[in-house]
C-alpha cells in the first residue's frame, strides 16, 4: 500500500486538518476487508445513493446509523434455520459486516429500502439558507446586505437592491 504524505498541504493550509485526516484513516481501513460490495451514484447537484449487495440479509438484521458526519451499516448474520435443517455445504458468506462511509457537512439520510439483495440508501445534501453564498451590497457607508448570487431563484431580492 501506498501512502500518501499530505505534510506539504497542511504546511500551506489552514482549517483542513479534518479533510486530510479523513483521507489518511481512509486509507489504513480501506486496505482491509471489502464486505459487502456496494456503489456510490450521484443523481443531480445533491443526491447520493449507496447500493450495498446484502445477499440472504433481512431487514431486522441490518442497522443503520447516522451521525454527524458518519454513516455507519452494520449486519448481523443470524444462525438459526427456521426448518430445523442441517448444512452440509456452506458456499453462502455467513457472517456480519460493518461498512463505514464518512459524510459531508449537511448531508442527511433520506430513505432505505432493501430489495433483491440490494440493500440502498438514499442521501441528499440540504445546505441551510444561512451558510449559502451572498453577494454582498456596497453603498458607500451604508449599511451592508447581502444579495443571493444570481441563479439562486430569488431575483426579488436582486433587483430591489
Amino acid at each position: 500500500m501506498s501512502r500518501f504524505d499530505f505534510t506539504p498541504y497542511r504546511r500551506s493550509t489552514v482549517g483542513f486538518d479534518r479533510l486530510f485526516d479523513l483521507l489518511e484513516n481512509q486509507a489504513r481501513l480501506n486496505a482491509g476487508d471489502n464486505y459487502p460490495p456496494f456503489n456510490i451514484s450521484r443523481s443531480g447537484e445533491d443526491n447520493y445513493r449507496i447500493t450495498l449487495a446484502v445477499a440472504g440479509f433481512r431487514p431486522q438484521d441490518i442497522d443503520i446509523t447516522a451521525q454527524q458526519n458518519l454513516l455507519v451499516v452494520q449486519g448481523r448474520k443470524r444462525e438459526e434455520f427456521a426448518d430445523g435443517s442441517e448444512l452440509i455445504h456452506v458456499g453462502i458468506a455467513n457472517r456480519g459486516f460493518e461498512r463505514r462511509f464518512e459524510l459531508a457537512d449537511f448531508v442527511r439520510v433520506e430513505n432505505a429500502d432493501l430489495a433483491d439483495g440490494l440493500l440502498t440508501i438514499d442521501l441528499v445534501r440540504e445546505v441551510p439558507e444561512a451558510m449559502k453564498p451572498k453577494k454582498i451590497a456596497i453603498n458607500g457607508a451604508a449599511r451592508l446586505t447581502a444579495v443571493p448570487i444570481e441563479g439562486d431563484g430569488d431575483d426579488k431580492a436582486a433587483s430591489a437592491a
